[in-house]
């Protein structure tokens, strides 16, 4: 097609009705458009005359493919299924990844019994946990559970323990973290502690353990392993709170503002931990069909504890 124009986005959207300007947009981000063999980079610029090329890609299916990917089960029945997440799986399919998720291994093991009530891109889907969060998560196999296991969530009627490494140690070494949490003004990707607005958020933490504290008298430690609450299920919370308590999640590339120190930094490396080291332990809950008292406790997964290991040496 030929076209001349103003704004390239702009004048490419008047000759191809079936694209949005910001479809347009979309696609020389992607660099799907180009002029005589040339990537085109800004839907800003002027149009010349010319053809151009568009590489629309094949549109991906809505409902999500059952995918034979392996699961660690912990337990099953009719009604849910609890599994341990290794980290690296989205919980469901999501712009920039659209399988090899949780939901697309849980259509393949639990086939048509999986709840519906999440709709076609999250059934079964609950609660998530981070893509680079490892641990144990529970998914509604029947609509009855589904339902049962939203309102314990809404409750926070659910015994929730996640275990951290973090850079330094939080202080005092136990209490509780009350904030606000919502959209970060400056990084709309990020989740923030505010002053004004966002959701209530409530993390009880105790230090577990300190790893190479120096000799000095009252000085913190290099890192610590901590195990946190969760009273609430806001968005990346733990990583946000542990991060405003001045002990961001060691690997957390997100929060992780600083850098630890040059140890600490080897042992994260040595370990082969490539995500940050957050791991849901503790799962408990009553069974929303049965009533039956259920609670899974995971250990470490290989790459925190191998990381745990090599901090508690130096």
């Amino acid at each position: 097609m030929t076209v001349t124009g103003q704004r390239l986005d702009k004048a490419l959207a008047d000759v191809v009705p079936d694209l949005s300007r910001a479809r347009i947009q979309t696609l020389i981000a992607d660099g799907a458009i180009s002029l005589k063999g040339v990537v085109l980079t800004n839907g800003s610029s002027k149009a010349a005359a010319g053809t151009y090329a568009i590489a629309v890609p094949p549109v991906a299916s809505a409902t999500p493919l059952p995918q034979a990917i392996p699961l660690t089960v912990l337990f099953e029945d009719a009604d849910l299924i609890v599994i341990d997440k290794p980290a690296g799986m989205a919980a469901h399919p999501a712009p920039g990844t659209p399988d090899g998720t949780l939901v697309n291994a849980l259509l393949h093991h639990c086939g048509a019994s999986l709840s519906g009530i999440g709709g076609v891109a999250r059934p079964g889907i609950v609660h998530r946990l981070d893509k680079d969060t490892s641990g144990v998560m529970v998914a509604a196999k029947s609509d009855r559970a589904h339902a049962g296991l939203s309102k314990l969530f809404a409750c926070h009627d659910i015994e929730r323990t996640y275990i951290a490494l973090t850079r330094g140690a939080p202080s005092p070494e136990r209490g509780r973290i009350e904030t606000q949490i919502g959209r970060s003004s400056s990084d709309r990707k990020k989740m923030a502690v505010l002053k004004a607005g966002g959701r209530n958020a409530i993390t009880d933490y105790v230090v577990q353990a300190r790893y190479a504290v120096p000799a000095k008298a009252g000085a913190a430690p290099l890192a610590a392993r901590v195990a946190c609450t969760l009273h609430t299920g806001r968005t990346h919370q733990i990583r946000v709170h542990l991060a405003s308590k001045g002990s961001p999640i060691l690997g957390d590339a997100v929060y992780g503002s600083g850098s630890p120190a040059t140890s600490v930094k080897t042992a994260i490396a040595e370990a082969g931990l490539t995500r940050q080291a957050l791991h849901a332990a503790v799962l408990g809950f009553v069974h929303p069909v049965t009533d039956e008292a259920l609670r899974f406790e995971t250990a470490l997964p290989p790459d925190m504890q191998a990381l745990e290991d090599l901090l508690a040496v130096l």
